[in-house]
């Protein structure tokens, strides 16, 4: 399944590069293959290679490195998806000026303030998890170092800080986003429904409906395994061996 997975996106990401006329209206997709693609490497790599050597041990730089990759991913989707969404009301709503304003310079600028986010965002889980100084041999109850649990392992002098962290994180990767994305699709929808023929609005419904899928099992995934990963008794462990 990874290696499906794997494969997948790289034919999407090598189909939106090798053909001129996609670079602009896919050049998010693309991207978002790509970062789906190292997004899912942060952690299957890590369990195909337990599973060969029965291992379940990482250490605290190994579990830190992989909690901070795996934030700047899922943070990169989550922009992504938001910028698709504007995209597609671009595209339906001013189509006569979507070449202009979607420009490939936009278009640059509106993937590198995704970075940008997304690695504000890692510096900031990364602010509190190096201060987990007084904990020796801890135990995880899942798969890879999931932040919500690291998180969860910070002392009492720095709750105050990860509460704040929790929130502005929250406030910036669920919240903006999905008014984005709800606002843009507000519009979409009301500029469909004055189309007068069906044909006009089923191909319209049909350009966003692969988007609208996507962030539907995007925001399900990832509310479910925060959700699980916070309340998670399970039997599995991770150390970190000091």
């Amino acid at each position: 399944m990874y290696l499906i997975t794997i494969l997948g996106n790289i034919l999407i990401f090598l189909a939106v590069m090798l053909d001129t006329h996609l670079h602009t209206p896919m050049y998010f997709l693309s991207n978002l293959s790509l970062t789906d693609s190292c997004f899912i490497s942060t952690t299957v790599l890590n369990i195909i290679v337990d599973i060969q050597t029965h291992s379940r041990a990482i250490s605290y730089v190994g579990c830190l490195t992989q909690m901070s990759v795996f934030v700047i991913f899922i943070c990169m989707d989550d922009m992504l998806l938001s910028v698709m969404a504007y995209d597609r009301f671009v595209a339906i709503c001013h189509p006569l000026h979507y070449s202009v304003i979607m420009s490939p310079q936009l278009c640059v600028f509106l993937l590198l303030i995704s970075l940008l986010f997304s690695l504000l965002v890692t510096q900031l889980h990364n602010l509190i998890a190096l201060q987990l100084t007084c904990f020796n041999d801890v135990e995880i109850s899942n798969f890879f170092c999931h932040p919500s649990q690291i998180l969860n392992l910070a002392c009492s002098s720095v709750t105050f800080t990860r509460n704040i962290v929790t929130y502005f994180v929250g406030a910036i990767f669920v919240v903006f986003p999905m008014s984005g994305i709800l606002f843009s699709y507000y519009k979409v929808i009301s500029s469909i429904m004055k189309i007068l023929s069906s044909g006009g609005r089923y191909k319209a419904f049909l350009t966003c409906g692969s988007h609208l899928s996507i962030v539907c099992l995007f925001c399900r995934t990832g509310i479910g395994t925060y959700l699980g990963s916070s309340v998670s008794h399970s039997p599995r462990r991770v150390w970190w061996p000091q």
